[in-house]
């Protein structure tokens, strides 16, 4: 396998990091997300020491950081290899999404409690002054099971959670991509109110609206790339 060559990469970073993490991972991050360091690219530790010009410190706290941004994945034997994700795989997340969200709040919402509410104001709340993209997406699905916890159907529910948790990486991603101006807090915050006040209709029509928006955005960021 021929060498990973990064230069042109650091050379464009410039010198305006106040870290040699933030350089390191600032540099690495816009290689991923603009498609110059491939799916499956593996990102070794000491190639990487070198062609940066640091120790070890530095690139393994930059790589941890873009493991939490889903930028990357940790494999056995491997170690740290770009991300694998495609536009196919989240197309087929959200059409799920689309598919279980909305028939799971609608039985959820007769049966959400005061505490059920303050609980998921509560999530909104932190996830605003949230700043790691790995609490972010746990905020997140927390903040949807909670409004969805209450349907009665214990599978579906289930199924539903599994499905949100294969969505983290894809928000991380877009958090990394996109900022956190991709996570609508707006609609979540619409959502609450309309559960509180037992309008299902109004609600689900928010959630789908949420859920479509979020779907267009990975797959416009995902065309770019292409």
């Amino acid at each position: 396998m021929p060498k990973l060559d990064l230069s042109a990469l650091i050379a464009e970073a410039g010198g305006r990091h106040r870290t040699a993490t933030e350089f390191v991972e600032a540099t690495l991050r816009t290689g991923i997300l603009t498609g110059r360091l491939r799916a499956g690219t593996p990102l070794r530790q000491e190639d990487l020491a070198a062609s940066f010009g640091v120790s070890r410190m530095p690139i393994r706290e930059a790589l941890r950081q873009l493991e939490a941004q889903a930028l990357l994945d940790f494999v056995p034997h491997k170690g740290a290899v770009v991300t694998e994700i495609s536009a196919a795989d989240a197309a087929d997340i959200y059409a799920i999404r689309l598919a279980l969200e909305p028939a799971v709040l609608e039985r959820s919402i007769p049966h959400l409690t005061e505490t059920d509410f303050e609980r998921a104001g509560d999530l909104i709340a932190e996830m605003d002054g949230e700043e790691d993209p790995g609490r972010m997406g746990e905020l997140n699905r927390r903040f949807h099971m909670t409004l969805y916890g209450a349907a009665g159907r214990p599978k579906l529910v289930a199924l539903t959670e599994s499905y949100l948790a294969s969505f983290d990486r894809y928000l991380r991603f877009q958090l990394a991509a996109k900022g956190r101006a991709h996570l609508s807090q707006e609609d979540h915050r619409e959502m609450l109110v309309a559960a509180k006040q037992g309008d299902a209709k109004r609600a689900i029509a928010i959630l789908r609206r949420h859920l479509s928006a979020a779907a267009d955005n990975i797959a416009a960021f995902f065309a770019r790339q292409e």
